[in-house]
């Protein structure tokens, strides 16, 4: 359940905080008033686009934040469990997306850093929005066998095919590649037989390009390093009053210090320590100079040899490493081509088996849509007749295929589409064809109200279910969606107070101008202001005694129909 909405800096909402409770949520309001814009806001939460227009002026910012119950045994706390988002104190989940004109958006669970497949993939089963874009879902076809499939409740069904349906499409994917395979092997063959032999003479070892690399800067350097290196060992050593010579001055004099005052702190060892290792790094810096030459011929081996090794890094991978197990690759590969043909043999096999239990399957999933499109007929008629399209016919049409495997698809081998006659004598057709705005509105309303009970979706948004419906017509729909409000929390956005009368609680949607800024706020309604507010629905701007007793009279109505 939506307990609560919070909206910062989003269009013409500078703040709005906003509690639902369970039931029937009414909000009304002017058109114009930002009703929509709400609804927008939300459906950031199920992880819509976002963009930096809906950022209000001169703010750098939105937010929208949500606070949700969850119910025992709903798969949600499951899911945040496995995310490592657990729910919190008494089962809420709190969601935030903030929006920035920086580009730097921002998704939030239960104060966890998450992304957009997360928010999708929790709104999926938080809130169901049916509204204007729901319409033109509903006339697509290819939608049609998932309404009926969520209906028949058939989702462990189609788990079953749909994995036995990746491992078909799998095996003949591998089938596809040991067949291209096959017909390329001789030429494979020799391919890799020249790769495997280019690599291999070139005698490659491990690091061998980092070692040559170095011993090619240290021959191009050669003159530098032994004046660096003499220099050095000039100083310490070589020179007349070296660095040795002065040191071993200085060793003399601390020690005839000390046999006088032996305050002076200064460890003879200490002194004759650093003596001996600038007299060995003096050696070594020796040794060092003497075995420098440069050797042109070496370098021009080197250069040849880093050659050989560039270019098969640029053939065969960015690094060494890589180049080297690329070799072990081509060998396994030419191993496998030597026995291709046992290969597709045995896949030959492992295709017609699971073939068969995915047609099996099929067929299984078949069967239950049809006896579900029976009772989905029977009961849509019933909802659509009861909001006055007497003679109105729905029928699920299932369209044959050439029953070759090319007719399986990922949700099995049926072509579902759903037609409608709304008038006497005339034969169904498809919905887009046939279903005006009010007609459409009716039958997506009679399949949001078949669907609620089975539906797991906590909230259920209504927004503007009532286009093109109006008198007795819109009293039912209110009925109707009171109905659905008894198994989920609804939201409903309405301009008919037909429907309004039936809330269980009442927000009225309101803009103003406070400087030169335009605000939308919203607030509950009391009963005395909701009388006012279904009087203004009733009447618009002239509203009269008459019409508020109206509008009472409505409210009263309502209220005992829900008693009954």
């Amino acid at each position: 359940m939506l307990a609560e909405l919070t909206i910062r800096n989003f269009a013409v909402i500078d703040a709005l905080n906003v509690t639902f409770s369970e039931g029937l949520n009414i909000l009304t309001g002017e058109t114009g008033a930002g009703k929509s814009i709400i609804m927008g806001a939300v459906s950031l939460l199920l992880g819509e686009r976002a963009s930096t227009d809906m950022i209000r002026s001169a703010e750098d910012t939105a937010t929208v934040e949500a606070l949700f119950h969850l119910h025992d045994g709903d798969g949600l706390r499951d899911k945040l469990a496995v995310w490592g988002m657990g729910a919190g104190e008494n089962g809420e989940l709190l969601v935030r997306r903030v929006i920035s004109r920086s580009g730097k958006n921002r998704v939030y669970i239960n104060g966890n850093l998450a992304n957009l497949a997360m928010l999708a993939e929790l709104g999926e089963s938080l809130i169901n929005i049916c509204g204007q874009h729901e319409h033109q879902l509903l006339l697509k076809e290819e939608n049609h066998i998932d309404i009926l499939d969520a209906f028949g409740e058939h989702l462990g069904l189609r788990g079953d095919y749909d994995d036995l349906y990746g491992r078909f499409q799998s095996l003949k994917e591998k089938r596809r590649s040991l067949e291209a395979v096959n017909r390329r092997r001789e030429e494979r063959e020799d391919f890799l037989w020249f790769q495997i032999r280019e690599i291999e003479e070139a005698g490659l070892l491990p690091g061998e390009d980092v070692i040559l690399a170095e011993e090619k800067t240290v021959l191009m350097n050669v003159q530098k390093l032994m004046e660096r290196a003499t220099a050095a060992h000039d100083i310490l050593y070589g020179r007349e009053r070296s660095l040795l010579e002065e040191l071993k001055g200085v060793i003399a004099a601390v020690g005839d210090i000390q046999k006088i005052d032996a305050r002076l702190k200064i460890k003879e060892t200490d002194l004759e320590d650093s003596y001996y290792r600038l007299e060995d790094a003096a050696y070594v810096l020796r040794d060092y100079t003497r075995a420098l030459s440069f050797d042109g011929g070496r370098l021009e081996q080197i250069e040849d040899r880093i050659e050989i090794v560039h270019k098969l890094k640029r053939k065969y991978g960015p690094a060494l490493a890589e180049v080297i197990k690329k070799k072990t690759e081509l060998e396994e590969e030419l191993k496998g081509i030597v026995s291709i043909g046992e290969a597709l043999e045995e896949i030959d096999g492992a295709i017609e088996a699971v073939y068969n239990d995915m047609e099996k399957k099929a067929r299984e999933l078949s069967e239950a849509r049809h006896a579900a499109a029976r009772r989905l007929k029977k009961d849509i008629e019933k909802e659509i007749h009861a909001l006055r399209m007497k003679a109105a016919v729905f029928a699920v049409v299932f369209k044959e295929g050439d029953k070759s495997e090319d007719s399986f698809t990922p949700k099995g081998m049926d072509r579902v589409e759903f037609h409608l006659s709304a008038n006497p004598g005339e034969l169904p057709k498809p919905l887009q064809r046939v279903a005006s705005g009010g007609e459409l509105s009716r039958v997506i309303l009679a399949m949001k109200h078949v669907l609620a009970r089975t539906g797991s979706v906590g909230t259920m948004v209504f927004d503007e279910v009532d286009s093109g419906i109006g008198g007795a017509t819109a009293e039912i729909v209110g009925k109707k969606i009171k109905d659905v409000a008894g198994r989920h929390q609804v939201l409903c956005i309405t301009h008919l107070p037909q429907i309004a009368c039936f809330g269980d609680r009442h927000y009225l949607v309101t803009k103003a101008i406070a400087g030169d800024r335009t605000l939308t706020t919203l607030q509950v309604l009391s009963e005395e202001e909701r009388v006012e507010e279904i009087t203004r629905m009733l009447s618009g701007l002239e509203m009269t005694d008459t019409t508020r007793r109206h509008a009472r009279e409505m409210l009263m109505m309502a209220q005992r129909r829900e008693a009954c």
